[in-house]
């Protein structure tokens, strides 16, 4: 398992109007090439009064597949750019369709290229991209007494906290990145003196909200 990549937040679609032709740019998480497919097809039929489906997408966490298609547009000038976008964001396991109503005006080879690329750009910062980290769950018990030295000692890292259970003890589940456990574990025992009963949890995927990672 590779340690992280990234991905779109969440499924959705953005508009852009340009030189009067409608370019709405829809993004879906997706595994397969089978369900790109069946995505693509869905939208088309959707769209069918649009001139043009143009679409994109990367499988696999190491971006093994990579497809794209102009859908009637001059070569070059669709698919590719909106690929393109995707792969400067190094996304993974995502498709991005581009429709286009046709407004009239022509936009030419390079006016098609930043047309596509912008719609799927601006899509993405619109709907988000997260960073998948491969983590490492750590399940805590400390005694009440230890509650206010562990959560000042926790405040120094805001994303590893999951859960907090009040039982008899406290019992707390933090998501670690795996080769941080042993350094994290010994800063805790040290802190607490050795009273606090810890034990692994499961490993996974974490999705966590990435800010200021897009590329056009």
């Amino acid at each position: 398992m590779i340690d992280h990549y990234f991905t779109l937040a969440k499924d959705g679609q953005h508009e852009l109007e340009i030189k009067k032709s409608r370019f709405l740019c829809t993004l879906k998480r997706l595994q397969t090439e089978e369900e790109a497919k069946e995505a693509i097809h869905a939208l088309k039929k959707e769209h069918y009064r649009a001139n043009h489906n143009c679409s994109a997408f990367i499988l696999g966490k190491k971006a093994e597949v990579q497809r794209s298609s102009d859908d009637g547009e001059p070569s070059g000038t669709a698919g590719m750019p909106i690929l393109e976008v995707l792969r400067k964001n190094q996304l993974v396991d995502v498709l991005a369709v581009v429709t286009r109503y046709f407004g009239g005006i022509k936009l030419g080879a390079g006016g098609l290229i930043r047309a596509y690329s912008n719609a799927t750009s601006t899509a993405l910062e619109t709907l988000g991209i997260v960073e998948a980290k491969l983590q490492q769950e750590l399940l805590l018990t400390i005694d009440y007494s230890q509650q206010r030295t562990f959560e000042h000692f926790l405040a120094e890292f805001p994303d590893v906290l999951k859960e907090t259970r009040y039982t008899e003890k406290i019992d707390y589940v933090l998501s670690i990145d795996e080769a941080e456990i042993p350094d994290f574990r010994a800063k805790i025992i040290d802190l607490l003196s050795g009273k606090v009963q810890i034990t692994l949890g499961e490993k996974g995927y974490r999705e966590i909200p990435v800010k200021n990672h897009f590329s056009r």
